[in-house]
Protein backbone atom coordinates (compact mmCIF):
# COMPACT_ATOMS: atom_id res chain seq x y z
CA UNK A 1 0.00 0.00 0.00
CA UNK A 2 1.30 2.99 -0.59
CA UNK A 3 2.25 5.72 1.75
CA UNK A 4 2.71 9.15 2.02
CA UNK A 5 6.28 10.54 3.15
CA UNK A 6 6.85 14.15 4.69
CA UNK A 7 10.36 15.90 3.42
CA UNK A 8 11.45 18.87 4.71
CA UNK A 9 15.03 20.59 4.61
CA UNK A 10 16.63 21.89 7.21
CA UNK A 11 15.92 25.25 7.78
CA UNK A 12 12.88 24.16 9.59
CA UNK A 13 15.10 23.98 12.73
CA UNK A 14 13.36 21.09 13.85
CA UNK A 15 14.88 18.77 16.65
CA UNK A 16 17.17 15.73 15.60
CA UNK A 17 14.77 13.42 17.54
CA UNK A 18 11.48 15.13 15.56
CA UNK A 19 12.42 13.85 12.16
CA UNK A 20 13.40 10.08 13.68
CA UNK A 21 9.89 9.55 15.71
CA UNK A 22 8.00 10.83 13.03
CA UNK A 23 9.93 9.61 9.86
CA UNK A 24 10.44 13.04 7.94
CA UNK A 25 13.21 12.97 5.94
CA UNK A 26 15.10 16.34 5.94
CA UNK A 27 17.44 17.58 3.28
CA UNK A 28 20.17 19.68 4.31
CA UNK A 29 21.35 23.27 3.48
CA UNK A 30 25.09 23.75 2.98
CA UNK A 31 27.46 25.80 5.30
CA UNK A 32 30.83 27.31 3.85
CA UNK A 33 33.05 28.36 6.97
CA UNK A 34 37.09 28.65 6.57
CA UNK A 35 37.35 26.71 3.45
CA UNK A 36 35.05 24.00 4.20
CA UNK A 37 31.62 22.83 3.48
CA UNK A 38 29.49 21.63 5.52
CA UNK A 39 26.13 19.88 6.02
CA UNK A 40 23.53 21.28 8.09
CA UNK A 41 22.63 19.12 10.93
CA UNK A 42 24.71 16.22 9.69
CA UNK A 43 28.28 17.07 9.67
CA UNK A 44 27.76 20.59 11.52
CA UNK A 45 25.79 20.96 14.57
CA UNK A 46 24.18 24.20 15.38
CA UNK A 47 26.30 25.24 18.50
CA UNK A 48 28.90 24.68 16.62
CA UNK A 49 28.23 27.68 14.29
CA UNK A 50 27.50 30.07 16.95
CA UNK A 51 31.22 29.41 18.77
CA UNK A 52 32.51 30.10 15.18
CA UNK A 53 30.78 33.24 14.63
CA UNK A 54 31.74 34.56 18.31
CA UNK A 55 35.29 33.64 17.33
CA UNK A 56 35.26 35.92 14.38
CA UNK A 57 34.28 33.85 11.78
CA UNK A 58 31.57 34.52 8.84
CA UNK A 59 30.30 31.69 7.64
CA UNK A 60 28.51 31.65 4.34
CA UNK A 61 25.42 29.38 3.03
CA UNK A 62 24.26 27.35 0.17
CA UNK A 63 21.05 25.86 -0.70
CA UNK A 64 20.21 21.85 -0.74
CA UNK A 65 22.49 20.28 -3.38
CA UNK A 66 20.52 19.17 -5.97
CA UNK A 67 21.89 15.55 -6.04
CA UNK A 68 20.78 15.39 -2.47
CA UNK A 69 16.92 16.78 -3.62
CA UNK A 70 16.75 14.08 -6.52
CA UNK A 71 17.92 11.39 -4.44
CA UNK A 72 15.70 12.03 -1.71
CA UNK A 73 12.78 12.15 -4.12
CA UNK A 74 13.89 9.42 -5.82
CA UNK A 75 14.11 7.10 -3.17
CA UNK A 76 10.71 7.75 -1.76
CA UNK A 77 9.14 6.95 -5.47
CA UNK A 78 11.18 3.78 -6.09
CA UNK A 79 9.58 2.40 -2.40
CA UNK A 80 6.20 3.29 -4.90
CA UNK A 81 5.20 6.27 -2.27
CA UNK A 82 3.91 9.70 -2.52
CA UNK A 83 6.43 12.79 -1.49
CA UNK A 84 5.41 15.93 0.02
CA UNK A 85 8.44 18.83 0.44
CA UNK A 86 7.73 21.05 2.67
CA UNK A 87 9.94 23.69 1.89
CA UNK A 88 11.96 26.99 3.06
CA UNK A 89 10.95 30.22 1.84
CA UNK A 90 11.38 30.94 -2.05
CA UNK A 91 12.40 34.42 -1.31
CA UNK A 92 15.29 32.88 1.40
CA UNK A 93 16.81 30.37 -0.58
CA UNK A 94 16.92 28.59 -4.04
CA UNK A 95 16.39 25.58 -2.50
CA UNK A 96 12.61 25.80 -3.62
CA UNK A 97 13.59 26.83 -7.29
CA UNK A 98 15.61 23.50 -7.61
CA UNK A 99 13.60 21.27 -5.82
CA UNK A 100 11.15 22.33 -8.87
CA UNK A 101 13.69 21.11 -11.08
CA UNK A 102 14.40 18.20 -9.47
CA UNK A 103 10.02 17.24 -9.30
CA UNK A 104 10.31 17.79 -12.71
CA UNK A 105 13.06 15.18 -13.46
CA UNK A 106 11.68 12.98 -11.45
CA UNK A 107 8.71 13.10 -13.64
CA UNK A 108 10.18 12.67 -16.50
CA UNK A 109 11.98 9.36 -15.03
CA UNK A 110 8.94 8.23 -12.97
CA UNK A 111 5.91 9.32 -14.97
CA UNK A 112 3.54 8.36 -12.30
CA UNK A 113 5.41 10.05 -9.83
CA UNK A 114 3.14 12.04 -6.91
CA UNK A 115 5.28 14.78 -5.55
CA UNK A 116 3.91 17.70 -4.00
CA UNK A 117 6.77 21.06 -3.23
CA UNK A 118 5.18 23.55 -1.20
CA UNK A 119 6.80 26.88 -0.69
CA UNK A 120 5.53 27.71 2.93
CA UNK A 121 7.30 31.27 2.72
CA UNK A 122 8.33 30.52 5.78
CA UNK A 123 11.48 30.16 7.94
CA UNK A 124 13.36 28.22 10.99
CA UNK A 125 10.27 27.03 12.77
CA UNK A 126 7.22 28.92 11.31
CA UNK A 127 8.13 26.26 8.60
CA UNK A 128 8.86 23.14 11.51
CA UNK A 129 5.27 23.94 12.65
CA UNK A 130 4.19 23.90 9.14
CA UNK A 131 5.87 20.26 9.27
CA UNK A 132 4.42 19.52 12.30
CA UNK A 133 1.02 19.98 10.51
CA UNK A 134 1.11 17.79 8.24
CA UNK A 135 2.65 15.33 10.19
CA UNK A 136 -0.55 15.84 12.54
CA UNK A 137 -2.93 15.85 9.16
CA UNK A 138 -0.91 12.66 8.21
CA UNK A 139 -1.90 10.71 11.34
CA UNK A 140 -5.61 11.23 10.34
CA UNK A 141 -4.91 9.62 7.55
CA UNK A 142 -6.16 12.01 5.13
CA UNK A 143 -5.62 11.57 1.39
CA UNK A 144 -2.90 13.52 -0.26
CA UNK A 145 -4.52 15.86 -1.63
CA UNK A 146 -6.59 16.86 1.45
CA UNK A 147 -2.80 17.05 3.50
CA UNK A 148 -1.27 19.20 0.71
CA UNK A 149 -4.21 21.75 0.32
CA UNK A 150 -4.42 21.98 4.70
CA UNK A 151 -0.71 22.00 4.86
CA UNK A 152 -0.55 25.25 2.52
CA UNK A 153 -3.48 26.88 4.12
CA UNK A 154 -1.58 26.62 7.36
CA UNK A 155 1.62 28.03 6.10
CA UNK A 156 -0.32 30.99 4.70
CA UNK A 157 -1.07 31.99 8.65
CA UNK A 158 2.20 31.43 9.99
CA UNK A 159 3.22 34.71 11.88
CA UNK A 160 6.91 34.92 12.62
CA UNK A 161 8.44 37.54 15.46
CA UNK A 162 11.92 37.72 16.02
CA UNK A 163 14.78 39.82 17.30
CA UNK A 164 18.54 39.32 16.62
CA UNK A 165 21.51 41.08 18.48
CA UNK A 166 22.98 42.15 15.11
CA UNK A 167 21.21 42.65 11.82
CA UNK A 168 24.86 43.19 10.35
CA UNK A 169 24.75 39.34 9.69
CA UNK A 170 21.33 39.36 7.94
CA UNK A 171 22.28 42.68 5.81
CA UNK A 172 25.63 40.51 4.99
CA UNK A 173 23.52 37.46 3.80
CA UNK A 174 21.54 39.60 1.62
CA UNK A 175 18.44 38.87 3.82
CA UNK A 176 17.85 42.50 5.00
CA UNK A 177 18.38 45.49 2.98
CA UNK A 178 21.79 47.11 3.73
CA UNK A 179 19.69 50.33 5.04
CA UNK A 180 17.64 48.22 7.25
CA UNK A 181 20.72 47.23 9.34
CA UNK A 182 21.78 49.38 12.12
CA UNK A 183 24.30 48.72 15.10
CA UNK A 184 22.58 48.30 17.72
CA UNK A 185 24.65 46.50 20.36
CA UNK A 186 26.21 49.38 22.34
CA UNK A 187 23.03 50.99 22.99
CA UNK A 188 21.23 48.00 23.90
CA UNK A 189 18.67 48.98 21.16
CA UNK A 190 17.04 45.63 19.34
CA UNK A 191 15.34 45.39 16.44
CA UNK A 192 12.53 43.27 15.94
CA UNK A 193 11.32 41.88 12.90
CA UNK A 194 9.13 39.41 11.22
CA UNK A 195 8.11 37.41 7.47
CA UNK A 196 5.56 39.47 4.77
CA UNK A 197 5.00 36.97 1.89
CA UNK A 198 8.36 35.00 2.99
CA UNK A 199 10.69 38.01 3.06
CA UNK A 200 12.66 39.33 6.35
CA UNK A 201 10.89 42.93 7.35
CA UNK A 202 11.92 44.58 10.00
CA UNK A 203 9.02 46.28 12.27
CA UNK A 204 10.58 48.91 15.03
CA UNK A 205 13.70 49.10 16.90
CA UNK A 206 13.27 48.91 20.98
CA UNK A 207 15.74 49.44 23.57
CA UNK A 208 16.36 46.39 26.07
CA UNK A 209 15.69 42.76 25.99
CA UNK A 210 12.93 42.67 28.36
CA UNK A 211 10.75 45.51 26.38
CA UNK A 212 11.62 43.59 23.44
CA UNK A 213 9.85 39.50 24.70
CA UNK A 214 6.81 41.80 26.03
CA UNK A 215 6.43 43.16 22.52
CA UNK A 216 6.53 40.12 21.37
CA UNK A 217 3.57 39.15 23.25
CA UNK A 218 1.79 42.11 22.54
CA UNK A 219 2.56 41.80 18.65
CA UNK A 220 1.10 37.56 19.92
CA UNK A 221 -1.83 38.98 21.25
CA UNK A 222 -2.85 41.34 18.16
CA UNK A 223 -2.23 38.50 15.82
CA UNK A 224 -2.56 35.47 17.20
CA UNK A 225 -5.73 33.64 17.55
CA UNK A 226 -7.00 30.51 19.64
CA UNK A 227 -2.97 30.66 21.02
CA UNK A 228 -3.97 27.96 24.05
CA UNK A 229 -4.91 25.04 21.95
CA UNK A 230 -1.94 25.47 19.24
CA UNK A 231 1.55 24.31 19.47
CA UNK A 232 3.77 27.60 19.94
CA UNK A 233 7.44 27.50 18.41
CA UNK A 234 10.17 29.38 20.09
CA UNK A 235 13.62 28.90 18.39
CA UNK A 236 16.77 30.87 19.51
CA UNK A 237 20.76 31.22 18.48
CA UNK A 238 22.25 29.47 21.22
CA UNK A 239 20.39 31.40 24.63
CA UNK A 240 18.31 29.03 25.82
CA UNK A 241 17.59 30.90 28.97
CA UNK A 242 16.07 33.95 27.04
CA UNK A 243 13.89 31.57 24.75
CA UNK A 244 12.65 30.04 28.31
CA UNK A 245 11.56 33.16 29.64
CA UNK A 246 9.81 33.87 26.52
CA UNK A 247 8.25 30.25 27.10
CA UNK A 248 7.02 31.09 30.72
CA UNK A 249 5.72 34.09 29.49
CA UNK A 250 3.64 32.80 27.21
CA UNK A 251 1.51 30.32 29.78
CA UNK A 252 1.36 33.17 31.97
CA UNK A 253 -0.45 35.71 29.35
CA UNK A 254 -2.41 32.96 27.11
CA UNK A 255 -2.42 29.06 29.27
CA UNK A 256 -0.45 27.52 26.39
CA UNK A 257 0.57 24.34 27.26
CA UNK A 258 2.29 22.76 23.75
CA UNK A 259 5.74 24.35 22.90
CA UNK A 260 8.93 23.35 20.86
CA UNK A 261 12.28 25.11 21.51
CA UNK A 262 14.91 24.01 19.96
CA UNK A 263 18.28 25.97 18.56
CA UNK A 264 18.35 27.98 15.23
CA UNK A 265 20.82 25.79 12.96
CA UNK A 266 23.39 26.40 11.34
CA UNK A 267 21.68 27.45 7.70
CA UNK A 268 19.56 30.42 9.09
CA UNK A 269 21.70 30.67 12.32
CA UNK A 270 25.02 31.62 10.11
CA UNK A 271 22.71 34.34 9.23
CA UNK A 272 20.33 35.31 12.22
CA UNK A 273 23.97 34.72 14.56
CA UNK A 274 24.10 34.07 17.94
CA UNK A 275 21.43 35.51 21.04
CA UNK A 276 18.32 35.44 18.05
CA UNK A 277 15.11 34.73 19.76
CA UNK A 278 12.55 33.80 17.36
CA UNK A 279 8.56 33.39 17.93
CA UNK A 280 6.40 31.48 15.78
CA UNK A 281 2.39 31.04 16.01
CA UNK A 282 -0.97 30.75 13.96
CA UNK A 283 -3.36 33.63 12.73
CA UNK A 284 -5.92 31.81 11.56
CA UNK A 285 -9.11 32.35 12.93
CA UNK A 286 -10.30 29.03 12.44
CA UNK A 287 -8.00 27.16 14.19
Amino acid sequence: MMSIKIVTDSASDLPLHFFEEHDVQFIPLRVHLNNEEYLDLETIQPLDIYKHIRNGAHPKTSQAAPAAIYNTFESIIKNGDACIYIAFSSQLSGTYQTSVMMQQEIKENYPDAQIEIIDTKCASMGQGLVVHHAVQLLKQSLPFEEIVEETKKYSRHMEHIFTVDDLDFLAKGGRVSKASAFVGGLLNIKPLLHVEDGKLIPIEKIRGRKKVLKRMIELMEERGRNLSSQTIAISHGDDEQTALELKQLIQEKFGCQSFIINTIGAAVGSHAGPGTIALFFSNDPLL
